[in-house]
């Protein structure tokens, strides 16, 4: 666990879901940039398939909510994304697993996206304006993640780069939240709420995902369900190889798991 105090500026180790998350976000901002030198209008068309605009989305664009947070615009804002993805992500993996990290990210980036939607369906229901702006980058799923760090580990300090000033993580998370909620009330009030979003989506996932990551909780529920399957096909078999039994002169009893049950504790005789 960590201890109080100041930590070190340096940054965890770089593995597991905290790499293959920085590699896929440095491959999809290469693949674009490479493709705006090649071809502008075919990096913008790309942008505007994969970045996350409410009324698309809720016009079939499905795989919009997913793909967003791969889009970024500018070398000094991704370059602080991935930073911050890489510290937030790389010290609660081995504190949790791979598997809780994943989905954590995950679920703060789908949060982040259909609280976007549902702001920009209430301004057309309530008849305000709201100015819309396209949805990109991991801000969101960064933002669960540091609201994960503060509820999880809020009395851990470390130095407020480059300020030579110590801060509690729960602070941290704390101001970002407010500063999220001033926002609502200028004209970004969409990528507000859906950061704030993003943030409720971290820590509903906190409270209520299982601790080893919803695709541990996935694989359980399948071998359960195949388990029983297999329970099942066993005590059918166990009542058609009764009848068999009843036929041929031979009285013979499963349990209700389809194991034998001997009528005679000292018959050593079973039959499989």
């Amino acid at each position: 666990m960590p201890r109080s105090g100041a930590s070190s500026i340096s940054f965890p180790a770089f593995r597991g879901t905290t790499r293959r998350l920085i590699l896929a976000n440095l491959f999809a901002y290469f693949a674009l940039l490479l493709t705006r030198v090649a071809s502008r209008s075919a990096a913008e068309w790309i942008a505007g398939v994969f970045v996350f605009f409410p009324g698309v989305f809720l016009h079939g664009a499905l795989w919009q909510p997913f793909t967003y947070s791969f889009i970024h615009q500018g070398i000094l804002g991704t370059a602080l994304e991935l930073l911050s993805l890489w510290f937030l992500a790389g010290f609660l993996e081995p504190m949790h697993n791979s598997s809780w990290v994943a989905g954590l990210y995950a679920s703060s980036v789908f949060g982040t996206a259909i609280s976007a939607a549902v702001i920009y369906v209430l301004s057309g229901t309530l008849g305000f304006s709201l100015p819309l702006i396209p949805l990109y980058g991991c801000f969101g799923g960064i933002f669960g993640l540091l609201v994960a760090f503060g509820v999880l580990y809020g009395d851990m300090e470390f130095m407020l780069f480059p300020l030579p000033i110590g801060i509690k993580a729960r602070y941290l998370a704390v101001i970002y939240a407010l500063i999220a909620v001033a926002m609502m009330f200028g004209e970004q009030r969409m990528y507000a709420f859906a950061q704030l979003g993003g943030g409720l989506a971290g820590m509903l996932f906190i409270r209520l995902a299982p601790r080893r990551g919803i695709s541990f909780a996935f694989s359980e529920q399948w071998y359960g369900i195949r388990n029983r399957y297999y329970r099942w096909k066993r005590r059918r078999a166990a009542r058609k190889f009764e009848v068999y039994m009843r036929s041929q002169g031979r009285t013979v009893r499963f349990d209700g798991s389809g194991k034998q049950i001997d009528e005679d504790p000292n018959d050593k005789k079973r039959w499989n």
